[in-house]
């Protein structure tokens, strides 16, 4: 597991629901390739409603305009772990918004099921008591 605390980098992709890479959201293209880069963590957010470089308004609200809500894609790591990352954003956001904030990495830690901070499980994945 990545060890992440202090100063990092917040990265965040303003795109649509809709965006699509080879067939596939272009959501789920950048956080699988944020994985595959060894990022510490990445998450999606669907908005409710919004708007960016093209003024037209979405919403959920209008059953007629509820297609395209915005989707933020939200990575934190240290700051050279992002810019080595942002080529492959380069390559993949046509369209959208790309942002970065520094942060401080205040707490980074994975589900444990022990006192001890251990995670018992088995090779099958089953919890061990």
């Amino acid at each position: 597991m990545t060890r992440l605390t202090g100063r990092a980098l917040r990265l965040t992709v303003y795109i649509g629901e809709d965006d699509i890479w080879h067939h596939r959201p272009l959501y789920t293209e950048i956080v699988h390739r944020a994985h595959a880069a060894g990022l510490a963590g990445a998450s999606v957010f669907r908005g409710i409603e919004g708007f960016g470089a093209s003024s037209r308004i979405h919403t959920s609200r209008l059953l007629s305009l509820s297609e395209d809500l915005p989707v933020a894609v939200v990575v934190v790591d240290t700051e050279e772990r992002v810019r080595a990352f942002l080529p492959q954003l380069d390559e993949l956001v046509t369209e959208g918004l790309v942002t970065l904030d520094d942060c401080e990495v205040i707490r980074y830690a994975g589900r444990t099921n022990d006192q001890d901070g251990t995670d018992k499980t088995d090779a099958k994945g089953k919890k061990s008591l």
